[in-house]
């Protein structure tokens, strides 16, 4: 691609000027002053283009899963183009060939009785579903989540989130606790005859891919169904082949009684989200089936697109690819440390779902900077900074493995002199809010 540099550095500037005026002041001062104002331009596969071409980054976040199939996926792509002859979004009333042979795709993809889906554009949508089902089923209202756990910004989700998203905005409620992650210990005296769910990540991203321990969630569910509560699994990131299954409760032998996609099921083309419940719990919509409606949620498009998703991940040869790419970082991790072994000090690992364990809070936000400078983007996990998420797409080619490893080699070193120096002058958290 060839640019007229000066053309495409006003094009730039008038980009930047626009967002300042007219969608956030705040973000455009804070990635100037880092040196940090990267404008999308033309992106493909594992990489994002600068707008004026001067700078490339290999996507290692994926926007947290929703690049799981890399930029513009050519089937995705071809995919949409066909359809939209025929496709628009569709009546959310009305019957729907597409959402129905999405849903019962899904069903059969899904263990246990999970049979039916609700569809929503956002994961803090689906989210909020989920919790509406499980206040009407049980009859309850409290809601058990972990400290650093994320679940979206919408209403009810907010609620399960963390206190800096929430404060802000006046929400608080005595219906909504909070337990440590891994602590069956505190979910256990939590439980009460008022709570109505427990919802979880998988792996919590948010809070640094923290892995569950051996046993805890399944003694979360069982701990659930003892108390007649219900077990609500978030796989919005770690869902969709990231662990190296489709699902990541795979790995953890634990069916719960819903679980919540989003992200990585619109194929970085069209918003889409899905609660899938046990079939017990569509009963909630018996008495009035139109009791919970979303205009452009399972909007046809999005479910055409949604389906080859699915049908590309569930391969068990794409799975297979994800975890010969996984062996890769593993070994290349493995190097890594020893060379820099007081700056990075653990990997947090599950199929490609990866967090890098540094030093301490300072140095997360410090490598985000000196990756970013090394042509890779990476971004620290918000509720433990000492931890840096990544989440490279799963369709990367083995080869590109040399590349980031080399990149993310050179960013060590620099963040290694880095370091220091923003803790000393403790700004180094100022560096990427994701």
């Amino acid at each position: 691609m060839f640019f007229n540099n000066n053309k495409s550095s006003d094009e730039k500037s008038r980009l930047i000027n626009l967002y300042r005026d007219h969608v956030s002041s705040g973000k455009v001062d804070f990635f100037e002053k880092y040196n940090m104002d990267f404008v999308m331009g033309h992106r493909e596969g594992p990489w994002l283009f600068d707008i004026d071409a001067n700078k490339k980054l290999f996507n290692l976040h994926s926007n947290g899963g929703v690049f799981n199939l890399g930029h513009r996926n050519s089937e995705i792509i071809d995919l949409l183009k066909d359809q939209l002859d025929f496709y628009d979004i569709g009546n959310h009333h009305l019957i729907s060939k597409p959402r129905a042979e999405l849903a019962a795709l899904i069903a059969k993809l899904m263990p246990g009785d999970l049979n039916y889906t609700i569809f929503g554009v956002s994961g803090g949508e689906a989210t909020d579903v989920a919790l509406k089902i499980a206040r009407a089923f049980t009859k309850r209202k409290k809601t058990i989540s972990v400290f650093g756990g994320y679940h979206g910004h919408t209403g009810l989700s907010l609620q399960t989130g963390d206190l800096k998203y929430r404060d802000t905005f006046l929400f608080d409620s005595p219906d909504f606790i909070q337990v440590p992650f891994n602590n069956i210990d505190a979910l256990k005296n939590a439980l009460n005859n008022d709570v109505a769910a427990v919802i979880l990540e998988t792996i919590p991203a948010t809070l640094g891919m923290l892995l569950p321990n051996e046993g805890y969630l399944k003694s979360v569910k069982d701990l659930c169904t003892k108390n007649g509560s219900l077990l609500i699994l978030d796989e919005v990131q770690a869902g969709l082949g990231r662990t190296g299954k489709l699902w990541a409760f795979e790995h953890f032998d634990v069916v719960p009684d819903m679980v919540i996609l989003a992200k990585g099921l619109s194929g970085g083309i069209y918003p889409i989200s899905a609660t899938v419940i046990d079939k017990k719990l569509e009963s909630v919509f018996h008495e009035d089936p139109f009791i919970h409606i979303s205009t452009s949620g399972g909007a046809e498009l999005g479910c055409l697109v949604a389906k080859k998703v699915l049908e590309i991940t569930a391969d068990i040869e794409f799975l297979k690819g994800v975890n010969a790419l996984s062996g890769l970082f593993t070994t290349a991790f493995q190097k890594l440390q020893k060379k820099h072994s007081k700056f990075f000090v653990g990997v947090r690992q599950k199929g490609l779902m990866m967090g890098l364990e540094l030093k301490d809070q300072w140095a997360g936000p410090v490598l985000t900077k000196t990756a970013y400078d090394n042509d890779i983007l990476l971004i620290y996990a918000n509720n433990d900074t000492s931890v840096v998420q990544f989440l490279p797409p799963l369709i990367m080619d083995e080869k590109d493995v040399v590349f980031v490893i080399n990149q993310l080699d050179k960013a060590l070193k620099a963040a290694k002199i880095l370091h220091p120096i923003l803790k000393l002058k403790k700004s180094a958290t100022a560096f990427f809010k994701p």
